[in-house]
């Protein structure tokens, strides 16, 4: 059997293949530049994970869609099989009866009855009694639906705009930010950062996991400057400014931590690339102490100042 090396692993599943230079496989908010196509429709389709993960307002448009377009169905089927069966609503005009008949479907729907409309006669109670059931498992539905967006874990992890090489220790490193903005906390956060970069002479690309001076924290409730050394053994050493564009480099941050208020794993991405990469400059500091707290400004995550490389 074959031994497996480190390079085995090195392939994040974002392909070997160059592409064209500028291009980026993990945009900014985390999300993959990639798109599949020629797939069918069936094999596309998941109701679940589109409906957890879409905007609020999408969501409760479809909700609201939903509802009206079930209550016009029914108030129709209430209508074709003749309004006479459906008390109260004699010597109305059409429309008004095809109003109340959209009525008692919203009323039914959600087992609520006022009372003044009941239908009449077997046909009409047995639709009735189908959309009454219909609505149980469409407000539970929707209820699950709710709820696990509600509870469904987010990271709103802030990385910094902008990544720098800075003078560290007696050589340079590559560093960015990060900072939890919210108030939950997280625990045993960890980071991994890997670098893409064109081969020589080749349309492939090597990807390295870079050693950081730190890659987990236990408690995350300031901003962290995450660094890598950039010494001999690093696949930056013997890298100038003109080699990351000449070589494409993009550098994939993925962050882990559990999250304390919802119990659960949560994940944070961010990439950059050449051009987000500020060469002689160090952060500044973005804490202060006051009134006994130490006050971290989180609109300071991306200043920095010029500094001599070494």
């Amino acid at each position: 059997m074959a031994k497996h090396t480190k390079e085995d692993f090195e392939d994040f599943g974002l392909g070997e293949k160059s592409y064209s230079k500028g291009y980026r496989s993990l945009n900014k908010d985390g999300s993959f530049n990639i798109e599949k196509t020629n797939i069918s429709f069936l094999e596309r389709l998941n109701f679940f994970h589109s409906l957890v993960t879409m905007k609020w307002s999408h969501f409760f448009g479809i909700v609201a869609l939903t509802y009206f377009l079930v209550n016009t169905l029914f108030a129709s089927i209430y209508s074709l099989i003749g309004i006479e069966n459906l008390t109260g609503i004699h010597g109305l005009s059409p429309f008004e009866q095809f109003m109340e008949a959209f009525f008692f479907s919203a009323q039914t729907i959600t087992t609520l009855g006022y009372g003044q409309v009941a239908p009449l006669g077997l046909l009409a109670n047995i639709v009735a009694a189908i959309e009454s059931l219909l609505g149980l498992l469409f407000f539970a539905l929707a209820t699950g639906l709710f709820y696990g967006r509600f509870s469904k874990p987010i990271s709103k992890i802030k990385f910094s705009q902008k990544a720098i090489i800075a003078p560290y220790q007696d050589i340079n490193g590559f560093m960015f930010r990060l900072v939890n903005p919210q108030k939950n906390e997280l625990l045993d956060v960890e980071i991994n950062v890997s670098v893409s970069m064109k081969r020589e002479n080749s349309e492939l690309r090597d990807f390295h996991i870079l050693d950081l001076e730190r890659d987990n924290v236990r408690f995350f409730p300031s901003m962290w400057t995450v660094v890598h050394p950039i010494d001999k053994n690093s696949p930056l050493s013997e890298l100038s400014k003109s080699d990351y564009f000449e070589k494409d480099l993009e550098f994939i941050a993925m962050l882990k931590a559990f999250d304390e208020s919802s119990g659960q794993m949560v994940y944070s991405r961010s990439s950059y690339k050449p051009e987000e990469i500020e060469w002689g400059q160090k952060f500044v500091y973005a804490a202060k102490r006051d009134n006994g707290k130490l006050l971290v400004d989180v609109s300071r995550i991306n200043e920095s100042e010029k500094a001599e490389l070494n």
